[in-house]
């Protein structure tokens, strides 16, 4: 198991994205493309993970085989240094201990909402996964608050329990920004920040996108009390409807992905990609482009080839 996260506060700057402005805007898309196919290659911090094909998804309770974790999970590790997983379930589980095996690290993510039976399942499973050795950091659940599930108080009592379950191992919530320094008793009941950032959900054209997304920062920082911040989802989907000023397109994720990625890198905020795949059973719940937030395509093709 890792210790506990140092109380460091994150380098944040505006060396690389001055006044909002996006650099490479004047670049060819073979030429984004490429760069970003390399920024992979060389291995970004980290990427969000589920294991689900066609078919599947978390609504229908799919149970994913070892085996298919194992196959997904072998196309992104050559290119991140940790997953984040969001659930330690129904064969989600799988994911942790396979990356380990490849020498990448792990948020692990207990999934809860307002199903008290289902919570309790989670919270079990990741106390076993976490006593196994799995998991490097604990995300006990995501956007709980957003979707009015559950209370703040019952998240931080979860966060507590497994606390006192696997001491040594940060454990965390997570949702949107806005969220913490809103909710200051669940902000200091977290060994660390993580904070879900979507300029484009809040409908930020591109240009403004990567200023906006520092700002997301900033704010929880000024309420962290040193404690990490760490983005632990950002993306922009390649197709599907625009979100107000926010259009989609390949183009588009590219330039907020070299932008973004490479601001965290030196501002050293650690920064999970959402998402490694495509996901067709997200659009149920956000529309069309809900399906296209992956680098890779739902069969598994890198977009950037």
């Amino acid at each position: 198991m890792s210790g506990p996260l140092p109380p460091t506060a994150n380098k944040l700057s505006d060396d690389f994205v001055a006044s909002g402005s996006l650099q490479l805007a004047d670049a060819t898309d073979d030429d984004l493309l490429a760069r970003l196919r390399a920024l992979l290659d060389d291995g970004i911090y980290g990427m969000c993970f589920s294991a689900y094909l066609e078919g599947q998804g978390p609504a229908l309770k799919s149970v994913l085989p070892e085996a298919q974790v194992r196959q997904r999970l072998q196309a992104i590790v050559p290119h991140t240094r940790w997953i984040r997983t969001f659930s330690c379930t129904e064969g989600n589980q799988h994911a942790a201990s396979v990356a380990h095996e490849h020498g990448v690290k792990t948020l692990v993510g207990a999934w809860i909402d307002d199903d008290l039976e289902r919570n309790e399942e989670e919270l079990t499973a990741v106390i076993e996964v976490a006593r196994a050795g799995h998991a490097d950091r604990i995300a006990v659940g995501n956007e709980v608050l957003l979707r009015g599930e559950l209370s703040e108080q019952q998240i931080i009592d979860y966060l507590q329990r497994v606390k006192d379950a696997v001491p040594g191992v940060p454990v965390a919530y997570v949702d949107a920004y806005f969220q913490f320094p809103q909710h200051p008793a669940l902000t200091a009941a977290c060994d660390f920040l993580p904070i879900n950032c979507y300029p484009f959900w809040e409908g930020c054209p591109l240009e403004h996108s990567v200023a906006y997304a520092q700002e997301m920062v900033r704010r929880v920082a000024a309420v962290a009390d040193g404690k990490p911040v760490v983005i632990a989802e950002t993306g922009w989907p390649t197709a599907g409807t625009p979100e107000q000023g926010a259009v989609p397109g390949l183009r588009h994720m590219a330039l907020y992905a070299l932008n973004l990625i490479r601001w965290a890198e030196q501002a050293d905020i650690p920064l999970f990609w959402f998402s490694a795949f495509d996901e067709a059973w997200k659009v149920g719940a956000e529309g069309d482009c809900g399906a296209f937030w992956g680098f890779w395509d739902a069969e598994g093709t890198l977009k950037l080839s």
